[in-house]
């Protein structure tokens, strides 16, 4: 296999700000073509986590996303902090802020890009198992979002129907499934 690495010649800041960044870099191909400019999207990692309840229900959060315009059902999750010792530490404390419930185990499913030609970061998945609710939601100050608990039968349905548009979380779903084994390859 040949090498397809592309060389970073130059890199340029033409906004910076704590959740988004973006990067201009001029790079050079493998056959010496020169990209000019190439942008990058720069954001913290993330982390998100099929919650499953003791009693067997699938947490899910629904919350207002101002680029589509659009209230969604998604899984909790989001920034993990640079005070975050860990993905894991992360996602155990959003899913604590976001629904107020912690959880027996969390397991690490893997790691998936929203779009890597152009975001240079990752999402990582768990699936949390065994949630009991401990307290209130502790929401940052422009979050506003609703818990829905569901069952396995809610959730494929709403699968189904297309009603999870947030592709990532999609993803989280489905790998959780397969650690559940609750879908299967045939």
């Amino acid at each position: 296999m040949s090498d397809l690495t592309w060389k970073t010649l130059s890199s340029e800041y033409l906004y910076k700000e704590n959740w988004f960044t973006v990067r201009k870099d001029v790079c050079e191909k493998p056959d010496g073509k020169i990209v000019d400019p190439y942008y990058v999207f720069e954001f913290p990692e993330w982390a998100t986590a099929f919650p499953v309840t003791e009693d067997g229900k699938i947490i899910m959060v629904r919350q207002f996303r101002q680029a589509l315009g659009v209230t969604c059902i998604e899984l909790p999750g989001g920034c993990i902090d640079d005070t975050d010792a860990s993905p894991e530490a992360g996602v155990r404390r959003e899913l604590l802020e976001e629904t107020g419930y912690v959880f027996n185990e969390v397991h690490y499913l893997g790691e998936i890009s929203a779009n890597p030609s152009t975001n240079n970061n990752l999402m990582h998945m768990f699936v949390a198992t065994g949630g009991k609710k401990v307290g209130a939601q502790q929401l940052d100050h422009n979050e506003e979002i609703e818990i829905v608990e569901l069952t396995m039968d809610e959730l494929l349905q709403l699968v189904e129907e297309r009603k999870i548009i947030q592709s990532m979380h999609l993803s989280t779903i489905f790998y959780a499934l397969r650690h559940l084994d609750k879908i299967k390859y045939q």
